[in-house]
């Protein structure tokens, strides 16, 4: 008798992650998460200083410019 696998079947697992992904989510949910999206970017610059919002948008250049530019 041929012994079994104790691991789940690939269509299995296929299965239970389209089922996960598939499911209707909660407006009320949905409706709060965008709002904090929305003013979040905000809320976060304004407590910055000028100093700290050049930094980060220097660091964030330097990122971009190296992942087409290796350098070396």
């Amino acid at each position: 008798m041929p012994k079994r696998s104790s691991t789940p079947d690939l269509n299995q697992i296929a299965t239970s992650i389209v089922e996960q992904t598939t499911r209707e989510k909660n407006p009320a949910a949905v409706a709060l998460g965008r709002l904090g999206g929305l003013k979040g970017g905000k809320a976060r610059a304004a407590k910055l200083t000028a100093k700290q919002r050049k930094e980060m948008a220097t660091n964030a250049a330097k990122s971009r410019w190296n992942k087409y530019h290796k350098p070396g």
